[in-house]
């Protein structure tokens, strides 16, 4: 197991932070399983593909629209114009991102547009996270 212990270097790089702060909500000294450690690096640069579905989903118009689609089946450019306040062209905007994301997919017919969510997976994803907004109230 390999180790480091916190000297005044590291608290040199964190000048806003007293030795009295790493009582609190840190380890005191700084040692980390090696094994555990090199695993896990490995493993967790897989959410680096993640970070570009969650920065479209941060903003929160596109978020309504993602859970308006997650209450219908489909709804048109102009029915998600209205459920956001906004003109059809902002609205387009948004769903074009998120198609180009691989969360909505969008048909034709006629002159009107139809978005839908591409998988059901989008779904589960809003209805857990909703699931543990609702569990810190």
């Amino acid at each position: 197991m390999a180790s480091e212990r916190l000297n005044d270097a590291h608290f040199s790089r964190y000048p806003n932070r007293t030795k009295a702060d790493t009582k609190t909500d840190t380890c005191n000294v700084f040692i980390y399983d090696a094994e555990k450690v090199s695993r896990l690096r490995q493993m967790v640069d897989r959410v680096r593909d993640l970070a570009p579905l969650f920065k479209v989903l941060s903003d929160e118009t596109r978020l309504k629209i993602v859970y308006a689609l997650t209450l219908e089946d489909e709804l048109c450019v102009c029915d998600v114009a209205a459920i956001i306040g906004s003109s059809t062209a902002a609205a387009s905007h948004h769903l074009r991102l998120l198609r180009n994301m691989g969360l909505a997919t969008y048909r034709r017919e006629g002159k009107m547009v139809f978005y839908r969510l591409q998988s059901p997976e989008a779904r589960q994803l809003i209805q857990e996270a909703l699931t543990i907004v609702a569990g810190r109230e």
